[in-house]
């Protein structure tokens, strides 16, 4: 679910999410939602290009697993962890019907170099996404927010985008923390599902859809985080040892 906004990306695989539980309650209407598409100046999308937003499919934790362990074969012990992250990893979510898979690597440059020819050959195309959005109020220093992307289309399987980030920095942090904290908050899955279903149907298009879910992404960075605080939620733990992989 990228963007199309200067190669710059907001996209935790994890469809970002919408926060109801306190003290950070917040509802569609109250969000406002025709006033962030006014604002934006969206336009009528065509049917054939427009968000599609399915309810929870149970076959998508057993095909990013399926996947996760062919990549992990195919690319070796450059890849740390494996997660199956995103909406389509929060049971009851609902969602684009497109896994979002996460790789963790120690060096970004080399492992981008090193997958291309062996993703192309299972259909991945790179995409031109190498860093995502900084949440507002986080500080320091974006190019830590580096990533690399690929996607896959119209093959057998699933329709895949596969984020590739660094063991241990932010953003990778936050792909997880998200995808943990919805599985921790099933009211909030249930309303998040009815904002995107609603999102939408208003706007249409992925790049106005991603627009305007920013405002509400960067408000549960701030409750997300406290609940990590409050009970010691770590992304993966103690790091495993070199040439060893985990897959999640």
């Amino acid at each position: 679910m990228e963007s199309g906004r200067s190669g710059m990306t907001w996209n935790f695989g994890m469809e970002e999410t919408f926060v109801t539980c306190a003290p950070y309650r917040m509802g569609v209407q109250e969000l406002s939602l025709e006033r962030l598409v006014a604002s934006r100046g969206v336009s009528e999308t065509p049917p054939s290009q427009r968000v599609q937003i399915v309810p929870y499919d149970e076959r998508w934790p057993a095909g990013a697993a399926a996947e996760l362990q062919d990549l992990t074969g195919l690319l070796g012990s450059l890849v740390v962890y494996a997660d199956h992250i995103g909406s389509t990893a929060v049971p009851t979510m609902a969602a684009k019907d497109i896994l979002d898979l996460q790789l963790s690597v120690r060096d970004l440059t080399a492992a981008a170099a090193a997958f291309d020819a062996p993703l192309a050959q299972r259909g991945y195309r790179r995409r031109p996404f190498e860093r995502d959005h900084v949440p507002a109020g986080h500080t320091g220093d974006p190019s830590l927010w580096g990533k690399r992307v690929w996607a896959r289309r119209g093959r057998p399987g699933w329709d895949v985008n596969l984020h590739v980030r660094i063991v241990g920095s932010p953003n990778e942090r936050l792909a997880l923390l998200f995808r943990d904290w919805l599985r921790a908050h099933p009211q909030a899955v249930a309303a998040y599902s009815g904002f995107k279903v609603a999102l939408a149907a208003a706007v249409g298009g992925l790049e106005p859809y991603t627009d305007v879910k920013d405002p509400v992404v960067d408000l549960v960075v701030a409750a997300a985080g406290q609940w990590a605080r409050d009970v010691g939620w770590q992304p993966h733990g103690a790091l495993p040892q070199e040439n060893s992989m985990d897959v999640r």
